[in-house]
């Protein structure tokens, strides 16, 4: 198979897959989107999605947010780590949302990129969920599937999202970036990997991506 027959075989996997995509992250607007995706990082979709309730039950837009305290936010947030770091962007964000676009969440990446605990990854989430504006945010499924089928090299995630960018046209990373994701988590996950499961990589996979796995296999045996 030559590249482009490959990357056309892993997009028609995965939109009879996924015809229809969840979203992971439970939201209802541009702000909530925003503070559900600061709060997955270095967490799981499932705590945050326990955990963001309870905070938008008392703060669900930045005005109510900055009535809270650092201290009230932080307790609220707790179990999904990082509170300490993730309780000052969110009240540092929301009162920078207020004193500078309205209380409105921006629509641009560079603007999202300059609020605090705010990186690309979470930017380039929001335009793409919450404003259908096309972005390809990586994270560690995006990454590691690229790699186990030989569309990138590995090396970083900024690579990983060239790459994916010049493979995948515009029109289709939006639903692409979410379909993959889902694609990793219940065919090729990092760990428990079944390659049967895993018709893309079984079929299109890195060769030295399946010499290992058969590798292990044996070892395991």
């Amino acid at each position: 198979m030559t590249k482009a027959e490959k990357v056309d075989f892993a997009i028609k996997t995965l939109q009879e897959l996924y015809p229809t995509i969840p979203v992971p992250l439970e939201h209802k607007d541009p702000y909530t989107l925003l503070i559900a995706v600061l709060l997955s990082a270095q967490s799981t979709d499932v705590r945050v999605n326990l955990i963001t309730p309870l905070l938008f039950e008392k703060a669900d837009n930045p005005f109510d947010m900055i009535k809270l305290s650092v201290a009230e936010i932080r307790e609220i947030i707790k179990p999904v780590g990082l509170s300490p770091m993730k309780s000052k962007g969110i009240y540092g964000l929301s009162k920078i949302l207020i004193e500078k676009y309205g209380g409105e969440v921006p629509k641009d990446i560079a603007l999202l990129e300059e609020l605090p605990s705010v990186g690309h990854k979470t930017a380039s989430v929001v335009v793409s969920q919450a404003f259908g504006i096309p972005a390809f945010p990586v994270d560690t499924h995006i990454h590691r599937l690229m790699y186990r089928w030989g569309f990138s090299n590995g090396k970083n995630v900024t690579q990983t999202e060239k790459d994916a960018k010049r493979l995948f046209s515009k029109e289709l990373w939006n639903d692409l970036h979410l379909q993959i994701i889902w694609y990793g988590r219940q065919y090729s996950p990092a760990r428990g990997w079944d390659l049967e499961k895993d018709i893309i990589t079984k079929t299109i996979g890195r060769k030295k991506v399946l010499d290992e796995y058969f590798k292990n296999k044996k070892t395991r045996k």
